[in-house]
């Protein structure tokens, strides 16, 4: 039990750590969004300065007094690109390197980030007046990085750049006593506005935390759909996918009863040796993808391909009391398709198939990291050496005396080729045809 549990444990544990590197990396997918987003606001700012410099200098005069101030706001605009492209780059080399970046460096690059619309203020406070530029467009910018802070999807970084773009706003007003037209300080309106930005970091944290929260349940459930692929393979449709996500996949090593169901080519080897090895892929692909939707149809899976055959299953993973029956339905259709299939192509396929029902016991076996969910016991090994008996018989489909008798009515055209050897049995077992 202490063996079972600390399997289970590490097992977890694995999980756990793609979870949070899948995680991480969304989040600094979502980060690298932001930083462009930035990036492309500051050459649009330059742009419209260049704009505006151009098309009514006498603006530049009453905002700036002159060309001098809005170089400073240029070079403030470049060293702020600059600096966010060098952030870009970290974040990508964090991406290639699956590693996160670090909590401190991320509130340094916020304090940087948003204090640039301060900076900018405090240039244009000592061209405008306190009051005018306060008043004026600059102050809005600190929404611009509210805003993008919701992609960051941590609810205290988006508080946090809330904190750094009311403070600073508050700071500039105070520290140059902007005041209205009497000379009476307007602290309760900076105050205000200050609180109204802090509020909107607030409210992009909550909303980046529920972004975050989306994401960590997208996936959990595509860490879950990989898991079921992981253990039976990517044989499965996606109905029984989410049969199995609903049902659990934990069952590791329960007796059930199943129907086991082996098909092979017949002569394929020997057809193959007169094809490029890309006609043999493609013939065989073709086939397969014939014959598993057929068992997807019938709530079969495909438990493990074996060169040119497969081992698939009726009832396991998932439980059905009418087993045997889905299997002789599905080798039946079987048949069927690749009479329609051979008809259509210059190099027909015949195919054996052998169906026995019988207890097994099925679970997950493998390592920590991957396991392959499979099916033990006597009743396989009778499936697989009934298919080989097609070639005794130059038949195409034989069942065990146990499906013929859960048929009942329905397998009487089955026809009894009697008591026969099977190889690995000491005593001779009866063997019937349909098809």
């Amino acid at each position: 039990m202490a063996k079972f549990a600390s399997r289970k444990t590490r097992q977890h544990a694995v999980l756990s750590e793609d979870f949070e590197r899948e995680l991480t990396r969304e989040v600094l997918r979502t980060e690298l969004l932001r930083v462009r987003a930035l990036i492309a606001t500051g050459c649009v700012m330059m742009l419209l300065l260049t704009a505006i410099n151009l098309i009514d200098p006498s603006v530049v005069n009453r905002v700036w007094r002159g060309t001098e101030g809005i170089f400073e706001v240029y070079g403030l605009l470049v060293g702020f690109i600059l600096f966010e492209v060098w952030v870009h780059t970290q974040i990508r080399k964090n991406l290639r390197l699956d590693r996160d970046l670090p909590v401190v460096r991320r509130y340094i690059g916020t304090l940087i980030e948003t204090s640039l619309p301060t900076v900018i203020l405090v240039l244009q406070t000592r061209t405008m007046g306190a009051s005018q530029a306060i008043g004026f467009a600059v102050p809005l910018m600190y929404f611009i990085f509210v805003i993008l802070s919701t992609l960051r999807l941590d609810f205290w970084l988006s508080a946090f750049t809330g904190f750094v773009a009311a403070a600073g706003l508050l700071s500039v007003a105070l520290l140059y006593n902007a005041a209205d037209e009497t000379g009476e300080p307007l602290i309760y309106f900076h105050a205000v506005r200050s609180i109204v930005i802090l509020i909107c970091g607030v409210l992009a944290g909550a909303v980046g935390a529920q972004l975050r929260r989306q994401f960590a349940a997208s996936i959990a459930a595509a860490t879950a759909r990989d898991r079921v692929t992981n253990l039976f393979g990517q044989h499965v449709s996606p109905q029984v996918v989410e049969r199995l996500m609903a049902a659990g996949t934990s069952g590791g090593g329960d007796v059930r009863r199943v129907a086991v169901m082996f098909v092979d080519f017949r002569g394929f080897t020997a057809g193959a040796r007169s094809r490029s090895p890309r006609e043999v892929v493609d013939r065989l692909d073709g086939a397969f993808a014939v014959l598993v939707d057929i068992l997807d149809r019938h709530g079969g899976i495909v438990n493990k391909f074996l060169g040119d055959g497969f081992l698939a299953l009726f009832g396991a993973p998932l439980e059905a009391s009418d087993a045997a029956q889905r299997a002789v339905a599905a080798g039946r259709e079987m048949l069927q398709a690749m009479d329609r299939i051979n008809a259509q192509t210059n190099w027909p396929l015949r195919i054996g198939i052998g169906i026995h029902v019988g207890e097994v016991v099925a679970g997950n076996i493998g390592s920590p990291r991957r396991k392959e969910y499979t099916v033990i016991g006597d009743t396989v090994n009778f499936a697989s050496r009934l298919e080989a008996l097609n070639k005794e018989f130059g038949s195409q489909l034989l069942i065990s005396a146990t499906v013929r008798e859960a048929l009942g009515e329905a397998g009487s055209d089955a026809v009894a080729l009697g008591e026969v050897e099977v190889r690995g049995y000491e005593q001779k077992v009866p063997v019937f045809q349909l098809g």
